[in-house]
Parts: structure tokens; sequence; C-alpha cells
């Protein structure tokens, strides 16, 4: 057994024994609180070799056994030969003859007599007596008493113990380890020096006490092989309760009311709270910081306050949170930390009790903590008897688990369903009801609903219900019921506001509502800028950023989403973040990276439990059948298409998606009459829902594919035509897929110029799986008219965007193999240097667009595009633009993709 920083105390000891050698009877008391390395100590001293051959008498004081005279007498008499003591007689008192003759047989001899006693403060009286007897006699003979002692008990007041502290003794008190004594026992335990800031670390947690460092280091070593920081565990927790169980019990009552404590409070008030003084108060935080549980009033480590509070009697504990709850109250202080008390404490304090704790619940929901929130709210329903109130509390509760469990929220909002119906709730408290039956489908009753609701209510509140109406047109895509909404003055088009979500709505009504323009989507661009979430914007913000992403611009939405996103992270929100990942594996299917759809897909799934989602399961199930077809995991998708789905969903856009996707993987299993009836099943449900969202969902175009595997040209041509003569303002990735199939009804030569749009369209809007078949599709085009090298050139183009998606190449293999070299083109002399503006005019050139095609895609003159193939004929040495695709293969220019954004940027 090794000592750390006690040489000086050992010291002490061995001079005090060499001086009980030379026949001088010395007494050595050590002090130091509990868990200081007494103990151990006194066995390093009593195992060394300086005493060896004097006769050791070693006992421990018992605090069971301070009422029975003699008992540490009587434990010492084991150590040596038979004493002239009295038989145990319990609580009977030994006469003062017989207590002072008690250990004076043990000098009789020559040999040195070391009588050690540890945790002296719990001597029985008799024995102390005894024992300062004892130290009376051999005043002059080889006798060394070596008492280990806190000196906090009873018997430190006591008139024996007083007279034990009067005689000539040594004193020997055991400080709180250094840091240094810290790193050295750490280095010690583990055979691997501590850093500096490890050693620091160690030392703050444990206060330098060995008993808790010892704990620490033991729950470390166990919870992990590298020592990197001091963790409490189940050792910690026991030596910290060890510590708090030998104390006065004044003393655990101060340390208890100091763990119940969430703030700080003056002595006074722990006094008051522990029933004591304030100078035993202030004593008993001193012995705290000397054994190493306390720095001031503040517990070292936190688990030391956890070990406390839990070993409490619950009834104890609830009553004194009480208590500290009054105290705050009194004091004037924070809402939220009155709260805390309040609730630990089971009961609600009249009068002020549930004001406090609303005020509570809302900081609390403020600050993102939804379990304690709902904690406060659960004791305030379970309190109230007034329904008008309860009924509040409840929608409060459900807008508060909202944003963690949906399915958990819907446990207090299900019995509003008929208050709200009836006009009986806030505004806000209405829409939190409306929003969870469209959550769950029931979209029909909430749009009669909001028109019955309406006509009775102020502009604030028809604003709210305004906008459960665009959130219900808008969002989950349903047609209006027969007793219109707008007609009661709910039409979303007239959303008008100055605060952050009014704005977003009616920018958002704007966008949706009409033809998408530049304009309108920058609009809700920025009105998402810095929008804060709440429970009653949170479909807001998923269709605006829908929207934006529909209207072209995909990477605005997903750099807004990504914001959004990470703010949800942060907010703890999970509901959030499973909706807006959702929508961001959406927009990532949008610009064709399918293995982020189908990742983000997957992630937003798992995130919620399944009863949780509601009717929206759709919007990240559908994506997720989408990208695995895409990427040919059919064995996921299975998976997906085996997972249960409410029967309402299909009353929704998100049951829409969610069989588009279904048929389009029936497509890829040659399932085609399948694939149809889901694709008319969509087609029905369409007719019947908001007629202006068929513009962003394309299933004419859905249809003529299907049409197309069953071979019904015809029909296919019908219904592509029909999805190309939608009004204005539909996708470009809509349009360009009817284009697709409207191409694959027409001739090689009508074919290609339909395709060469097609990729023009899916350029502008960033879908790079659709281009990949557009480019693969064309490409064909070009192989069926003769055009070889134009075919090969594409067709790469197509593999490079497909490998962009994470998907197979969509054209044969030998369209990719290189063509033979022709003559002159290993002559050494290189590539061709051309301008940028001369490779964005050949790189077109070389797809097979017309110079009239070139000027409108590159805003300049036709005499300019002329101008710059001359001079690319004649740097590459050909004669006209039938050549201009071999050259672009043999790399004697820069690949088409190193120029095609830019291309496409400067057409704006």
């Amino acid at each position: 057994m090794r000592l750390f920083d006690r040489s000086k105390e050992l010291l002490t000891l061995n001079e005090a024994y060499t001086e009980c050698a030379r026949g001088n009877g010395r007494l050595v008391i050590i002090t130091g609180g509990p868990g200081a390395g007494k103990t151990q100590l006194l066995h390093e001293f009593l195992a060394g070799s300086a005493i060896v051959g004097a006769r050791v008498l070693q006992g421990t004081a018992l605090q069971t056994e301070r009422d029975r005279p003699m008992s540490l007498v009587r434990q010492l008499s084991h150590n040596g030969e038979a004493l002239r003591t009295t038989p145990d007689t319990g609580q009977q008192k030994v006469g003062a003859r017989e207590t002072t003759e008690a250990l004076l047989p043990f000098v009789e001899d020559e040999r040195p007599l070391v009588l050690a006693v540890d945790d002296a403060q719990f001597m029985d009286t008799d024995s102390l007596q005894a024992v300062v007897a004892l130290l009376r006699a051999s005043r002059f003979r080889p006798v060394l008493v070596v008492c280990a002692t806190c000196g906090q008990l009873d018997t430190a007041r006591s008139a024996a113990y007083t007279e034990l502290i009067r005689q000539p003794h040594y004193r020997a008190r055991l400080a709180p380890l250094s840091e240094r004594g810290v790193g050295e026992l750490i280095a010690a335990q583990t055979n691997a020096p501590g850093s500096a800031e490890v050693c620091r670390a160690f030392h703050r947690a444990s206060g330098g006490s060995p008993l808790l460092l010892h704990a620490l280091l033991d729950d470390s070593t166990r919870l992990s092989s590298e020592i990197d920081r001091p963790a409490g565990s189940v050792g910690y927790r026991q030596a910290v309760l060890s510590l708090v169980r030998r104390g006065e019990p004044s003393q655990v009552r101060v340390i208890r009311t100091l763990a119940a404590l969430s703030v700080h409070a003056s002595i006074v008030q722990i006094a008051e709270l522990a029933d004591t003084t304030p100078i035993g108060a202030e004593q008993a935080v001193e012995a705290l910081n000397s054994v190493g549980l306390l720095n001031g009033h503040a517990f070292r480590h936190p688990t030391a306050v956890t070990a406390v509070i839990e070993d409490m009697d619950p009834d104890a504990r609830a009553e004194l949170h009480g208590r500290i709850a009054d105290l705050l109250y009194r004091g004037g202080a924070p809402a939220d930390d009155i709260g805390r008390h309040v609730r630990a404490s089971g009961r609600i304090p009249r009068p002020w009790g549930p004001d406090v704790l609303r005020a509570a619940a809302e900081q609390a929901l403020a600050a993102d903590d939804v379990e304690l929130c709902s904690g406060y709210l659960h004791l305030l329903l379970h309190d109230c008897t007034d329904e008008g109130q309860r009924n509040a509390l409840s929608a409060t509760l459900a807008r508060a688990q909202w944003r963690t469990n949906p399915a958990a929220a819907g446990a207090h909002l299900e019995p509003l369903r008929q208050a709200a119906l009836d006009g009986e709730l806030s505004m806000r408290d209405t829409a939190t009801v409306l929003r969870h039956m469209l959550w769950k489908g029931d979209t029909e009753l909430a749009a009669e609903a909001v028109a019955t609701l309406v006509p009775a209510r102020s502009p604030g509140d028809t604003r709210l219900l305004t906008e459960v109406e665009f959130v219900r047109q808008w969002f989950y895509g349903i047609a209006l019921p027969a007793r219109s909404a707008q007609s009661a003055g709910t039409d979303p088009r007239r959303l008008t506001s100055t605060d952050g979500r009014g704005a977003l709505a009616a920018h958002l009504a704007v966008l949706v509502g009409g033809t998408a323009t530049d304009e309108s989507a920058a609009a809700v661009a920025q009105a998402l800028q810095g929008h804060q979430l709440d429970h009653l914007n949170l479909e807001l913000v998923a269709m605006a950023l829908l929207a934006i992403a529909h209207a072209d611009r995909p990477a605005t939405a997903a750099a807004a989403c990504d914001t959004l996103l990470k703010r949800a992270v942060e907010r703890r929100a999970t509901t959030w973040q499973a909706l807006l990942g959702s929508v961001r594996a959406e927009i990532a299917l949008l610009r064709g990276d399918m293995a982020t759809a189908a990742e983000a897909a997957s992630s937003a799934l798992g995130s919620l439990h399944e009863r949780s989602w509601g009717v929206l399961v759709g919007l990240p199930l559908s994506t997720a059948i989408f990208a695995h077809t895409a990427m040919g995991s059919h064995h996921e998708v299975d998976t997906l298409l085996n997972r249960d789905v409410p029967e309402r969903m299909f009353g929704t856009v998100f049951g829409i998606q969610y069989l588009r996707a279904r048929g389009h993987y029936y497509l890829v299993a040659d399932q085609p009459f399948a694939a149809l009836n889901d694709f008319e099943t969509c087609s029905r449900l369409m007719r019947s829902g908001n007629s202006s969202l068929q513009k962003g969902i394309p299933w004419r175009s859905d249809l003529a594919l299907a049409n197309l595997r069953i071979g019904k040209t015809r029909t296919a041509r019908e219904w592509a035509e029909e999805q190309l003569r939608l009004p204005g303002g539909h996708s470009s990735r809509a349009r360009a897929m009817a284009l697709c199939r409207l191409a694959a009804t027409s001739k090689p030569h009508r074919r290609a110029s339909l395709l060469r749009e097609a990729v023009d369209l899916l350029t502008r809007c960033g879908d790079h799986h659709t281009l990949a078949q557009a480019y693969a599709d064309l490409s064909a085009a070009y192989f069926e008219l003769g055009q070889y090298s134009r075919a090969r050139l594409i067709a790469r183009q197509a593999a490079e965007e497909a490998r962009t998606c994470h998907v197979e190449s969509p054209v044969d293999a030998h369209l990719l193999e290189d063509p033979a070299q022709s003559e002159g083109s290993e002559d050494g002399s290189g590539p061709a240097i051309l301008s940028d503006a001369e490779c964005r005019v050949a790189g077109l050139a070389a797809l097979g667009y017309t110079n009239r095609e070139i000027s409108g895609r590159l805003h300049v003159t036709i005499s300019t595009v002329e101008q710059h193939l001359t001079r690319v004929y004649r740097k590459l040495n050909v004669a006209s633009r039938s050549d201009l695709p071999s050259k672009v293969l043999e790399q004697r220019i820069p690949k088409l993709s190193d120029h095609w954004a830019a291309t496409h940027s400067t057409a704006g």
C-alpha cells in the first residue's frame, strides 16, 4: 500500500514511536474528515518496520456500540491477554476502578505497547476513560496511543474527550491531496502518468479526497479504456453515500437541502430548510467542503447530487421540494426555478402555484425542453377541475408533445374535437385541433369546421383559419368541399400580413396559386430566411420549400431546408426533423440525387414511430421507393411496400405520390398492367382533388409511360399531349417528362428535336436522373438516324449523369466504346485551343442544335454564332458541323460537361 501526500504525517507517527521506545508515553491524534485517509495512514504505520517487536492492540470504535460500556476495550482484548474487566453488562455502568485498571496489564512487560484506535470519535465513554487512565499511568513507560478521529460528533464535546486532548500529544492533520498527489495516485493506479489536464479534472471532482478519488478512478477505468475525465458511477455513488451517512443528522439535512436546491441560496435559507441554525449550517457546509463533496455551496460532481437525492425517502424528498418552492416564491425567484420544485413535490401550492407553473411551462417550451414543459402541464391537468381550463391545458400540452411525438399529442387532442367544432376553444387551440385532424387524414371535417367557424370570428382569428384551409388545399392537396370555404371568406389567395408567418403564407399563395416566376419564388425564399418554426406553421414551411423546388430552384430549396433542419436539430424537435428531413429527401429526388434521397427518406422514416406519422408517411415513403427503384434496390422497395399505411392517406396528395412511386416500381419489375392500374387510380384521385396541383404532379406522363409499355402508342401520345396543354406555370421537369413521352411516340427526326428541348428543361431544373434518361433516348434517336458519333457523344453524357445519380447507365455499352482514332489524331499536335465562347457554340452544335437554337440559348445573334463556328471549323480542321461530334469524342476540345453549366447559366 502506498501513501500520497502523507509523508509528513507518517514521519510524525514514527518519531512518536521512537520517543515511546525510549520509555516516554506518547499520544498522537490523527484528524481529518471522512475519507481523508486516516485508516490508510494508520495501517501503513502499523505495518511498517519501525515498530517491529512492539505489542500492537488495534481496534475500531463503532457508532452502534458507543452506548455499550467498555465495548472498545473488549474489542482490544482479542489482540492481547485476558483483561481485568467485568463481563459484558450491556448498559450497566462499569466501576471507576475497573475502568482505570482495564488497560494497565498490557504495559507490565518490557515491550513497547502501541494502542491504535480508528474512528475514535465513536468510543464509548468508559473505554475513553480507560485510554486516558492508561496515558496518565504511562507517562514514563513505552506506550504509544494513536487515535484517528473526525472530531466532529458528540464525543468531541464530552468531558472524557476534552480530557483526552488535554494530554500532551502530537497532532497529524490530514489535508486533502494536492494536485501533485492526485497525479501520483493516478499514475500508480493506472500504470501511466495522467496529463496535467486530467489530474486537474480529477482533483476538482474529488476535492483531493482519497476515498472519492479512488472511487472515481475505479468507475472511470471500468467505463473506458482511457482515463480522460472523472466518470462517476456505482462506486462513486457508494462513496458519496458512505460520507453522507457518517455525518451528523444536521449535516445530512444540509447536504440533502443543497442537493435539492437548483439555485444558489443564502446560508440563512439553507439553515431554514435544513432545520438548523445559520452557524450549524455554515459548519456543515465547511465539513462537506473538507471531505470533497462540495466546492463552496456547489457539488463537485453531478453524480453526487443524484446519489444524495435518490437516497432520500420519497415523501421526505417531496416535502423538501415543496418547502424550497415556497421559499423561492417568497423570495421572488423566477418561475422556472420555482416550477422545478413544485413539479418535484407533486402538489401545487395555492393560490400562487397554477400561475407559476403555467409561466414555467411556457419558459420550458421556449427553451425547447419538451419533457419539462409536459411535466408542468401534466401536473396542472391533474389538479384542474374546470373543463374550459382543462381543454386549454390539453391543447397546450399537445402542442408541446407534438414536437417529439405526434401520437402522444393526439391522445390529448382527440377529446377536443367536438369542443373545437362547437367553437368552444380559443382560435389557437382550434387551429391546433384542426391541424391534428389534417395530420390524421380527416380533411373533409376540417374544411367544414373552417367554413362554419369563420363567420363568428374576428379578422385575426379568420387569418388562422385561412392558413389551416390553405394548408389543407395546397399541402394535403384536397379539393374544396361542397360548402366552399372560400365563400366563407377564407380564400387563401387573400392572405396578407406583416408578421413572419403571414408574410410567408401570402407569398406562398402567390407562388402556388398562379404562374411561378423568379420574383414569386424569390419572395418565398426570402420570407423563409430567419423564419421561426412552431407547431402551427410546420406544414406551411414544408410546403414553401417544396414549392421553391418545384419552381425549378431545387438548390435554393435545399439550402433553405438545410438551415431549417439544422435549427430543428438544435431545438430537439423530432417531428420537425422528420418532416423537414422528408422534404430534404424529396428535393434530392427532384435533383436526381438518388443516394441522398434514399438516405434522407429512410432517416426521416426512422425518426418517428409509425403511429406518429399519420397520412404524411406517404411523403418519405414515396421518395424512398422512387430512389431505391432508380438505384435497382428491389429488396428495399419490397420492404417499404410492405409497411402498413393509413387508408386515409389515399385521400391526400401523399397517397397519390405513393401510388406513383409504386407504379414506377411495377414498371421496372415488368408489371406494366399493375403500374397502369396505380396510375389510373392517381388520375381519379387527382381529378377530384385540387386541380391546381396537377401541374406539379405529372400523372398524365405516368399514364403515357405505362401505355407505351403495353403497346398503346396512340393513347400514350394523347396523355403526353394533354400534359403539355396544361395552363402555364407547370414545372420544367413536368413538361420535360411529357416531351420525353411524346418523343417516344414520334419519328426519329421529330424525336431528337423534342428530346433536345427536354434536355434544356431538365438542365435548367437540375434533375440529373431524368436528364440521364433523356440523353439516353436522344443518343438512341441519333443512332437510329445514322449519326453515330453524335450518338456516342450524347451516350457518354448520359452515362456521366447516371454516375452523378448513383444509378446504372441507361445506354447500351457499345455506344460508350471509344471509336477508332482518325488519321492524324496522334500526330502530337495536341488539342486545339478554343475560346470559352467557341467551346459553348461547338458543344451545342455537336449536340445537334441549329444556329437559331444556339442563338436563343446563348443570347447572341445568329451572325455571332456563325462567326464562332467558322473559327471552330478552322481550328479543328473540320468541314462542317456534322464532323464536330467525332472531334468531341476524340477530346480535341474540352468535354461538353465542362461547359454545360456555364452555357445554361448564361442562358438564364
